[in-house]
Order: C-alpha cells, then sequence, then structure tokens
C-alpha cells in the first residue's frame, strides 16, 4: 500500500536536505530531462494554439524543464519553485534572468495571484499524500488553466525490488500508486472537494534504463539526492545488499520507469455539458430542469430537426420559464432531423466549427449547454461532438434512461468522456426509479448519479418546476464530493 500518512516538517526538511546536497544532479538526471520533454510534448498538445501568460513550475530542481519551458513560452511570467534554495541557485545559473525563482513546498504551496499553466515533472512522488499537492495546486489554476504533471507508478524500479524479494528483504525505496488507481481520477480518489469535475486524464509510458550494475543504480540516487528514507524502512546489511546487487545485476540490471503524466484543465467558466447516452432519452427536458433550478443561461449549441419542430431552444425558454437575457442563440441551425453532420450536407454545406465557441457572458453565472445526440454524433467529416465537448472544458452531465440497457449504454458514454480527458459532473436517470441501476451506475462508473426523475406524462412549466426541486444545487455540482459517489445536496421544496 501507498503511505497515505502526511510527511512531517522534518521529513520535508530532510528531503529538501538531501536535493539540496545533490550537486551531481544533471550528471545522473538522464531519464528526468527524457520524461520532461515527453511532459512538454503533452502540454503543448493540450493548450493547442493558446498561450499561457503566467506559469508555475514546482520541484524545478536545476532547471531542465525550466529552460523548456522559458523556450517554449518566452514572454509567459514563469515562476520556478523548489523545496531546495540550493537547486535554485544551480536552475538560475541555468536559466538566467528571464525566469522568476522562489522557494516553495509543493506539499503546501504559497504564492500569490493564479497561474494558466501549473506543472511539475517527476516531483510529485516526492510528495505524500500526493492529492494534497495536487488539490492545492490545482485551485491556483485561472479558469481555463492547466495543471500537467508527471510522477511514479507503481512499476517503477520493479527490477531492484524484485532482487529485494530474492533475499527475502524489503526494498527500501518508495512505493508508488498503481496505474489503476491513477485511473480513479487522482492518486486514491480522497482528493477534496475541488477535484470532482476537471478535465483530464493520466496517460502511462514506460521506459527501460540501462543501469551499469546496482552499485551504478545507488549512486545515481545518491548524485540526484533521491535517497530519503521510507517511513518506516530498515537498512540492509553490507552482506544482504552485496547479494541484492549480485542478483539484480545476473538479471542484466535493467531498471524500469514506469511514469505517469496527468493533464488536468479547470473549467473556462461555471456550468455543465448536457449529453444523453442516445437520441429522445429526455436532455432537453432535463436541460430545462438545470436551467431553472439554477437560474441559469442555455444554449444549444447546433440545432437539428427545424422543419418538424421549433427547437430546443424555445422549447427549453419556455418549460424553465426562463427570461430572453438568459437563453443564447445557437451557432448554428438546420432543418433534417439528423445528425449535425448529416443535416448540413442536406442543404449543401458543412457545420463552421469556428463559431463553436463556448459564451463567455457571465461566466460566474452556471451555463447550461445542450448537446445534439450522444458523445459520438458527427459533426464534420473529421469530427464528433465529443471533440467540441473537450474544447469547451465544461464538466458533463450524462442524461439516461433509468430502465432496461441504461448500465451498457451509460457505462459506454463514460468511458468515450473519460477517454479524452472530460470532467464528469454525474449522471440524472430519467424513468421510473430503478434502485438497481443506480447503483450498477455509481459502482461501475464510478460517478455520482445527480438525480432521478420520475417518468413524466405531460411535460409542462409546472412539471419542470417540479422536477427542478431534484435536482442537485449548482454548488455540489461545482465543488463536487470527495468520493464522486455520494448523494448530493438537492433543491427544497422552496426552491
Amino acid at each position: 500500500m501507498v503511505d497515505k500518512r502526511p510527511q512531517t516538517a522534518q521529513e520535508r526538511t530532510a528531503i529538501a536536505a538531501r536535493f539540496g546536497a545533490a550537486d551531481a544532479y544533471d550528471s545522473a538526471a538522464t531519464i528526468q530531462r527524457l520524461v520532461a520533454r515527453r511532459l512538454l510534448d503533452r502540454i503543448v498538445r493540450m493548450l493547442g494554439d493558446r498561450k499561457p501568460a503566467r506559469i508555475l513550475e514546482f520541484g524545478c530542481g536545476t532547471g531542465a524543464f525550466t529552460a523548456l519551458l522559458q523556450e517554449r513560452w518566452p514572454e509567459a511570467q514563469l515562476l520556478a519553485t523548489d523545496i531546495a534554495p540550493e537547486m535554485l541557485d544551480r536552475a538560475r545559473a541555468r536559466c538566467g534572468e528571464g525566469v522568476r525563482f522562489a522557494v516553495m513546498d509543493a506539499a503546501t504551496p504559497a504564492v500569490d495571484g493564479s497561474f494558466d499553466l501549473i506543472c511539475g515533472n517527476l516531483a510529485l512522488q516526492w510528495v505524500e499524500p500526493p492529492e494534497q499537492a495536487l488539490s492545492a495546486l490545482y485551485r491556483l489554476l485561472t479558469p481555463g488553466g492547466l495543471l500537467a504533471v508527471s510522477t511514479l507508478a507503481a512499476d517503477s524500479f520493479s527490477e531492484w525490488r524484485q532482487a529485494h524479494v530474492q533475499q527475502g528483504v524489503a526494498a527500501n525505496i518508495r512505493v508508488y500508486p498503481k496505474r489503476s488507481t491513477f485511473r480513479k481520477g487522482w492518486p486514491e480518489a480522497a482528493v477534496g472537494p475541488a477535484f470532482q469535475t476537471p478535465s483530464g486524464q493520466w496517460t502511462f509510458e514506460t521506459l527501460v534504463e540501462q543501469t551499469h550494475g546496482g552499485l551504478a543504480f545507488l549512486r545515481g540516487l545518491k548524485r540526484i539526492g533521491a535517497t530519503a528514507p521510507v517511513a518506516g524502512g530498515h537498512p540492509l546489511t553490507v552482506g544482504v545488499l552485496r547479494n541484492v546487487v549480485r542478483h539484480f545485476d545476473a538479471a542484466g540490471s535493467a531498471l524500469t520507469w514506469d511514469i505517469a503524466f496527468g493533464l488536468f484543465r479547470r473549467a473556462p467558466r461555471a456550468g455543465v455539458f448536457v449529453t444523453g447516452t442516445d437520441t429522445g432519452v429526455g436532455k432537453t427536458f432535463i436541460s430545462a430542469c438545470l436551467t431553472r433550478a439554477w437560474d441559469a443561461l442555455y444554449w444549444k449549441p447546433l440545432q437539428t430537426g427545424l422543419a418538424d419542430e421549433a427547437g430546443d431552444t424555445p422549447t427549453v425558454t419556455e418549460l424553465a420559464e426562463a427570461s430572453a437575457d438568459r437563453i443564447l442563440p445557437p451557432a448554428d441551425t438546420f432543418l433534417a432531423p439528423l445528425s449535425p453532420q448529416a443535416a448540413a450536407a442536406a442543404e449543401g454545406r458543412r457545420v463552421n466549427v469556428s463559431r463553436l465557441i463556448l459564451p463567455m457572458l457571465q461566466p460566474e453565472r452556471p451555463l447550461v449547454v445542450e448537446g445534439a445526440g450522444g458523445v459520438d454524433v458527427p459533426v464534420t467529416e473529421d469530427g464528433l461532438l465529443v471533440d467540441r465537448i473537450a474544447e469547451f472544458g465544461l464538466p458533463v452531465v450524462v442524461v439516461a434512461r433509468s430502465g432496461l440497457g441504461t448500465v451498457n449504454h451509460t457505462l459506454l458514454t463514460l468511458e468515450a468522456l473519460r477517454r479524452r480527458g472530460i470532467g464528469i459532473a454525474g449522471v440524472v436517470l430519467n424513468g421510473p426509479l430503478n434502485p438497481g441501476n443506480r447503483a450498477a451506475i455509481e459502482e461501475h462508473g464510478r460517478v455520482a448519479v445527480l438525480a432521478e426523475v420520475p417518468f413524466l406524462e405531460n411535460v409542462t412549466a409546472e412539471s419542470v418546476a417540479e422536477a427542478s426541486r431534484l435536482m442537485p444545487r449548482w454548488s455540489s455540482v461545482e465543488t463536487g464530493s470527495p468520493d464522486g459517489t455520494s448523494r448530493l445536496d438537492h433543491q427544497t421544496s422552496e426552491a
């Protein structure tokens, strides 16, 4: 198990001292430099054309990753921090005066202002528990900002651990989270309320280092300062250590680095994107309920089927009894009741994705964005609705039927969203109450069922007003819940 006990001030000071004394760090940090470039590549892909104005780096070490950030975004205000003052001196010598440096402990980050990009390369594994740092750093992001980290996962140094097992002793090195633990969202899920709905994901890469022997590996750890003892660990006798090294060398002396890359984007504004497991599940009805419950703005970016009906925008306006200033016009409309791509093609045109820009009117007020069909509905010949959802950066409310078949459809939808690193606010079940399906979705989908709305024969403004009281309060969706499955506070009957 990963030690979840928070590190003491004395332990943090000891870690800082060891890194501070590592004046030969750069000579042994080959993997660190390689991972730094891989992390930067991922950040660039995630940001696209966006240029961060303010960047915070934690655990900057001797400045190898700092230099890459400085080269990529020379006009940004870059604050590089580390727990060890001696490391900052080395980083300053590398990067010059274009970077501001400060002593900071990532476990309790204390800096002024907010940042468009917060990042750390192979530093998070030195904080126990890591979610303490992640939660605090995430709160320093600007709306739409990105938190990007690389850290070590459980299979790191497995060959070295196995050499210890052969001698019947435990390796006195840290135990890192399993990949399955990272995939839950954050290490061990106990991450605090701000982590319910960030958009992002963990990806993994395995690197293999040829160490030139166990003694060379140990000397390398000492050169980079990575020698802080594990809590409760016991040093080996010289004889036992010699046998461990011998076994490690006989096995080939190769060493696995199991690297976890985490990239998480803060929502650019208050709001949610409402999608469905398929067509006809009640997206518009639930969107009207949310719009009424939260006194929210409403936006349907792409409207099809106007040859047969007035469309969802006037429907929600009427059902939610929303004033005109809360209803935003669609970005594009089409006559045929087809997917946006097919409906546009029927009119001899294509969807202009440049018009699909998330509205920033009243950014502190919730915005309910209603999709068209499910997440994999085609928007253009080379793009699906899920691409737009990812670009908007809002957490998603999935509307699903409550009855037969909903578990499969809902889990597939959740998986499609998570594959793209899209945050999930929760699921709303529409139809007769079904406790078994609710439990299955919460357990296997690792998600909160925000509300269960019973079947309504007549959907009117009055019935929407009644159903809106079943919706969670906006504050509950915005701040989330620690485990992602708790029942959220709902509107009172006076709401």
